[in-house]
């Protein structure tokens, strides 16, 4: 199975053979139905769940391999209290049940007031959840999808794609994460050992 074949398309390709991956892949379907009805604002599936499950289907495994859960990214600056979120999680856990992962809900417009504690140094304040993807620690993982108002796929990726089609881990220098990326390169090569981490 040739898993590079996408590797150094155009990004339009790309694009059209990431969402016919993931729009195929089970667990990733379903979640984003669920989460087009749950309809949080400014909502995106990100990261793992979506560059995993194309690694998956490019390497001949089956859905879920190797992922642990599904990241639920929303916006909502109106309130910003822990209490506000958490009603937000319990809402959607009741939603998502019976999905075959469990899924991780979180406001980006909070993230920078419990960042610093569990990290250790700053984050900014974020103005969207399109802007948070493009502070992850590696550039591979800035990816996200949701469903516009016409129920169009739309893609959030600002580092485009060819890292994930590459196989290639590629560190996102814009915050001091290396730490991170390690820890996630590590684990990521644990489960499919076509990939190349590049070093921090």
């Amino acid at each position: 199975m040739d898993h590079l074949r996408y590797s150094g398309l155009s990004f339009e390709a790309q694009r059209k053979a990431f969402f016919d991956i993931v729009s195929a892949d089970p667990l990733v379907g379903d979640a984003l139905a669920r989460a087009r009805t749950l309809a949080l604002p400014d909502w995106l599936v990100v990261s793992g769940a979506l560059y995993n499950s194309v690694w998956n289907h490019l390497t001949g495994k089956p859905s879920g391999y190797g992922i642990k859960d599904v990241d639920l990214f929303y916006f909502d600056d109106g309130d910003l209290s822990y209490e506000a979120e958490d009603a937000v999680i319990r809402r959607a856990a009741r939603h998502f049940e019976g999905l075959a992962l469990p899924v991780e809900v979180r406001n980006q417009a909070r993230v920078h007031l419990w960042y610093p504690q569990k990290f250790g140094q700053p984050c900014p304040r974020y103005t969207s959840a399109s802007e948070s993807v493009s502070h992850f620690a590696s550039k591979t993982h800035a990816v996200g999808v949701r469903y516009d108002a016409e129920g169009a796929l739309e893609l959030v990726a600002p580092f485009g794609l060819d890292d994930v089609f590459s196989f290639r881990i590629t560190p996102n220098r814009v915050t001091d994460n290396q730490r991170t990326h390690e820890a996630k390169g590590k684990r990521a090569r644990e489960c499919w050992p076509e990939i190349e981490v590049v070093p921090w």
